[in-house]
């Protein structure tokens, strides 16, 4: 049984911020000025193994990081969209493309550019450090931190709803 209070069964995509969410909020600077974020091995591997499994996977963040679209690319997953100064666009287009209900899609968000996607879909999802406003419209608030294995927890809930969760070959390749 899910700790999740939704039909998990319906999650066809889970969509994802990085600051806050797939990397700590806390980051530090390069000498250029720019962050050095850091990403989780677990939400790696997750993040792959759901998209490897029919899950639709995407990214949508205002940072504009080179590094960002390498790191995501590399677990397979295509959508990504950077530079994202108004997410919710983004977001219904990405939907429209891919035929896919509100009720049908997880966002996961920490913090004020994340509101309106997380208003918007079925599951909106929050890290246990997001910003009191975010968790407020959660219906998931997770038990762990952004950048420390946030992607892994709700991933594995909606895989194992799924009953594809360390099944098949695919579990235990990479």
């Amino acid at each position: 049984m899910s700790k999740i209070a939704y039909d998990l069964k319906k999650i066809k995509a889970i969509v994802f911020d990085v600051d806050g969410v797939l990397s700590p909020s806390t980051v530090p600077l390069g000498t250029d000025g720019m962050p050095s974020r850091m990403v989780n091995i677990k939400d790696g591997f997750a993040m792959r193994f759901a998209a490897m499994s029919d899950i639709r996977i995407a990214i949508i963040t205002g940072a504009d990081s080179p590094a960002i679209v390498q790191r995501f690319k590399a677990l397979g997953i295509n959508d990504i969209y950077t530079k994202a100064s108004m997410k919710l666009p983004i977001l219904i287009q990405w939907m429209e493309a891919n035929h896919l209900s509100p009720v049908e899609v997880a966002y996961v968000g920490d913090d004020i550019p994340d509101y309106e996607c997380m208003t918007y879909v079925g599951l909106p999802v929050a890290p246990a450090d997001a910003a009191v406003d975010i968790q407020a419209v959660a219906r998931y608030v997770s038990p762990v931190e952004g950048g420390y294995g946030v992607a892994r927890d709700i991933i594995e809930e909606v895989m194992r709803a799924h009953e594809k969760w360390m099944l098949g070959q695919k579990a235990f390749g990479w």
